[in-house]
Formats: C-alpha cells, structure tokens, sequence
C-alpha cells in the first residue's frame, strides 16, 4: 500500500492533545498542504489564519464555546496550535473550497505525525460581532465566511481503530 493511501485510511481525528509546542516548520508544512489545495477554477478562495498566540487562542475558545451546544471547556480539546479557514464569498465555491483546505492539512498532519481534528462553529465565530473585530484587526475584509478550525498538535493517545464504512453509500451508474 503507498503512503498517500496508508494515511487515508488511518488518519483518525484526535481529541485529546499534550501541551507541547509544534514546531513553526511543522505548522507551516500542514498550511502549505492546506493553500495546495483544489478549488473551483483556481480562484483559491480559502485563507487560513495560524493561531499559536495563547491569549488569541484563549478568546477564540470563549466565543466558540459560546456556540458550542455541548458546551465543552475546550472546544478545541487542549490543542496548541489552531488553524482557522476562512474563505471569500465573493467566489461561488467558496466554502467546497475551504472544505478541500481542511481536508488536505489533516492528512498532511497525519503525515507528519501530528493530531488534528475539525472543530465547527468557524462560520458562528466569525460572524460573532468580537471574532469579525478580531479578524478585521488581522486586514480580513467581512467577504469571507468561517468554513472550519484545525485542532493541531501532538495526540496524548493514539486512535488506531480502523473506521467503520457504512453500507450502501455507493450507486453505480453503468
């Protein structure tokens, strides 16, 4: 089996993080996989937004609790690193766009050996009145949506459980 498929099907999302600090070139690596991305006639619409400062991170786990129906701590489950896509509506593909973004860098983290899993409620954050003023001090124009969060950082405990495929999810058309 080559790599690219071995880390298909063992990528898991990961829930529960060590504190440790991951390396900029680690973090920059998963970006990089996230802006090569597909998107629709390569407007690339995505932008992503590498939170690593604590107090940022800190504020972006309030508002996204605020939203959280489960009302969890830590939305992002103690991960050091959160990566914020976001993605401009003035292009038609925007959200697939961003979509294809997340899914790039969790199997880039994977590859690199690092825990990731996608945290929703970007699009409520983003659109909370406190995260667009934190974002428009960042230069991003109110054009974009909040597509996904990336939870990154090294897992505590190691998910090896293959996934269960659900029947019938596939029609052939022949």
């Amino acid at each position: 089996m080559d790599k690219t498929t071995e880390d298909i099907l063992t990528r898991r999302s990961c829930k529960s993080y060590k504190p440790d600090k991951v390396d900029r070139a680690l973090i920059e690596q998963v970006i990089h996989a996230g802006l090569c991305a597909a998107s629709g006639m390569n407007f690339q619409s995505p932008i992503i937004v590498a939170v690593t400062n604590d107090e940022l991170r800190k504020k972006l786990t309030e508002l996204n609790s605020k939203y959280d129906k489960k009302k969890r701590i830590d939305p992002y489950y103690g991960a050091p690193v959160i990566l914020v896509v976001l993605a401009d509506t003035t292009y038609p593909t925007a959200v697939y766009d961003g979509s294809l973004t997340m899914g790039n860098m969790m199997l880039q983290a994977h590859a690199l050996g690092l825990g990731s899993c996608w945290i929703h409620r970007a699009k409520e954050v983003f659109d909370d009145p406190e995260g667009r003023e934190i974002f428009r001090k960042m230069g991003i124009g109110d054009n974009y949506v909040g597509v996904g969060n990336l939870a990154l950082g090294y897992a505590k405990t190691e998910n090896k459980n293959p996934h269960e495929i659900k029947e019938n999810r596939v029609f052939w058309a022949e």
